[in-house]
């Protein structure tokens, strides 16, 4: 199977996405400063994390030692590609990185390749993380210095108190679909729910948010 030929500078619109890697097997090539910050996103996001670089820091020996990624301490060979969910190229030599992301190609596994969106199936976004929250902004490979600057604005107005309403919700949220058949009924137990204040849910709390819809009674 031929690799497909690099994206031209046509402008690009990106489909987001939010992926559940646990436990699946995700490759990274490369192990400097950009490679240790996508080894700590996958292994945030529960994946199987195995890297391939001959030059290792004492940071990804770390990591190792715990038994949270496996390494090969070698060269990219072609078959490293195997098995992996997604691919990520992140040395320094052009001809290492463009050779990674062919063999990723040619086993139709998406690849990103570091500073270079036109080689890319995909780019990572800029993330904010409160809890279960995550919220991910993209600028689509063009100003990332921005999204960062936008990232650091979210992360003022995203409060734990969006966190804490999430577990107080979705908790009863959980609840009412099990024990509330009916549909219409849930739906506008919901819309209630939606036009209370924050703060009005988080001084009821969880068992003042069940008195007050009678779920204590179901």
């Amino acid at each position: 199977m031929n690799s497909r030929p690099l994206k031209s500078d046509t402008k690009r619109t990106y489909y987001p996405v939010f992926l559940d890697i646990s436990g699946k097997e995700c490759l990274v090539v490369g192990a400097g400063s950009v490679a240790l910050r996508k080894i700590a996103a996958l292994l945030q996001a529960q994946a199987r994390v195995i890297v391939v670089s001959p030059d290792v820091s004492a940071d990804l020996l770390q990591l190792v030692d715990e038994k949270k990624v496996t390494l090969y301490r070698r060269s990219y060979e072609n078959d490293d590609t195997q098995g992996a969910a997604l691919v990520f190229a992140c040395t320094n030599d052009h001809g290492v990185n463009d050779m990674v992301r062919q063999d990723a190609v040619k086993r139709g596994i998406p690849v990103n390749v570091i500073d270079n969106p036109a080689a890319c199936d995909f780019i990572v976004p800029s993330t904010v993380r409160k809890g279960d929250i995550t919220i991910a902004m993209s600028t689509s490979g063009d100003l990332p210095l921005l999204s960062r600057k936008l990232r650091e604005k979210i992360e003022e107005v995203v409060t734990d108190d969006y966190v804490d309403y999430l577990r107080i919700i979705g908790s009863f949220r959980k609840e009412l679909i099990r024990t509330v058949t009916e549909e219409k009924k849930r739906r506008d137990i919901m819309k209630k729910i939606d036009a209370m204040e924050i703060s009005d849910v988080l001084s009821k709390g969880l068992s003042g948010i069940r008195n007050a819809f009678g779920l204590e009674s179901l």
